[in-house]
């Protein structure tokens, strides 16, 4: 079964016994959240959202480690194939197959922290699992569309505010996405983000047909 591990701000890790590890937004050097040192990551496909610093984080570093392919948008791919690393450019709403299922990119309501960029989110089938990542993002309505169309299992939301969605609007885009279980992001890692997680699982949970599961950093989920 498909585990999905959370390591801090907006950094995850998604694996199944035996098949390809992917890893999200690594951002762990300097991260007061992250469980673990990056140096100690094995990835096979890395996900950036965007390029800022708390997002891109050690993409690179791991990348070259582990031989890992970077999925991206075209300018953060480019730029990485430049340094002579793997990587496979995307842009917002086109789908690439991979030997998991596929990676769709989604929109991002978000600055993309690289000069003529874009950031995004994620829509990725795993091994039957459909899971949707947000990247860094404001709600908008077009997360609807999002749940009518792909249907995600799990959808993983940022709850901290200031720079995303603060807890009432990600528990309206959850409301939107309909997946039956959530988990929150992006929360707790500076002052200027705090947020309760258990006040957004209780609203989540309260709308009904959804479950939230809260993950302190370094704690996993069987899905």
């Amino acid at each position: 079964m498909a585990v999905i591990t959370y390591w801090g701000h907006a950094c995850f890790r998604l694996d199944e016994p035996g098949k390809e590890k992917l890893v999200f937004d690594p951002y762990l050097t300097g991260n007061p959240q992250a469980p673990l040192k990056a140096e100690a990551v094995e990835a096979d496909y890395i996900l950036v959202s965007h390029g800022h610093g708390d997002h891109l984080g050690d993409a690179y570093a791991i990348a070259k480690k582990c031989e890992a392919t970077i999925i991206a948008t075209a300018e953060i791919a480019g730029e990485a194939q430049g340094k002579g690393l793997k990587a496979h450019a995307q842009h917002i709403g086109g789908k690439h197959g991979y030997p998991f299922g596929f990676v769709k990119l989604t929109p991002a309501l978000h600055g993309a922290g690289i000069p003529g960029g874009h950031a995004c989110g994620f829509v990725v089938r795993y091994y039957g699992r459909t899971i949707y990542f947000a990247g860094d993002t404001g709600l908008f309505g077009d997360m609807k569309l999002i749940g009518e169309l792909e249907k995600p299992d799990l959808a993983l939301l940022p709850i901290g505010d200031n720079f995303t969605m603060g807890i009432d609007d990600a528990v309206v885009a959850a409301s939107f996405l309909k997946a039956p279980l959530v988990i929150p992001y992006h929360y707790n890692t500076w002052p200027l983000i705090e947020a309760d997680p258990q006040e957004f699982k209780d609203k989540v949970e309260e709308k009904g047909g959804m479950r939230c599961v809260v993950l302190a950093p370094g704690e996993s989920f069987q899905l």
